[in-house]
Order: C-alpha cells, then structure tokens, then sequence
C-alpha cells in the first residue's frame, strides 16, 4: 500500500483554513483521485505542522493514475482559497 501525506508546516505569518480543507479541498481530491482512504490531520498548537492530509492507494501505478488526472490541475490551484503555505508532500511505502 502505498501512502502520501501532505503537510502544511507552521511557521511566523502562515494562514489555514482548517473548515474549508476539510469540506472542500480534501474532499475534491477524494472525489478526483479515488484513494482508498484518507486521513486529516489538525496540528496542535506549538507542532510543527498546522494540518496534514494521508491518502492511501494499493500501488504506484494507482497513485500515477491519480495524479494523471485533468483534475489535479485544479486541485493544485485550489491551495490559496486555504493557505499560505508550500505543501510539501511525501510517498511511503506502508509496511506495518
């Protein structure tokens, strides 16, 4: 299984919407690129992440898939409606 997280790090002057990343943002990637489930993280004051997001998908090829779609585009452009922050996006492989 593979898993991507995107996190959103904190830090002096960052923005997030917590409301509309949940209701709207996570929920056009679901609708989009079909993982087989996904998790939302809110950081706690004083963490290092204000937010991330956990979507899992049965292989890289699934995951390729995914991104190939026209939707991602869209996806992407959507990051400012809930913040300043650069994501910055890891792939792991889930072995336990």
């Amino acid at each position: 299984m593979i898993k991507v997280s995107v996190l959103y790090p904190n830090g002096e002057g960052t923005t997030f919407d917590h409301d509309y990343y949940k209701a709207t943002h996570v929920q056009m990637c679901v609708d989009a690129w079909s993982p087989i489930k996904s998790e939302i993280d809110k950081g706690l004051d004083g963490q290092p992440n204000a937010a991330a997001v956990h979507l899992y998908f049965d292989s890289m090829e699934t995951l390729g898939a995914a991104m190939a779609s026209p939707k991602t585009a869209d996806i992407m452009a959507d990051v400012v409606n809930y913040t300043n922050i650069t994501p910055v996006m890891q792939i792991s492989e889930v072995v336990g």
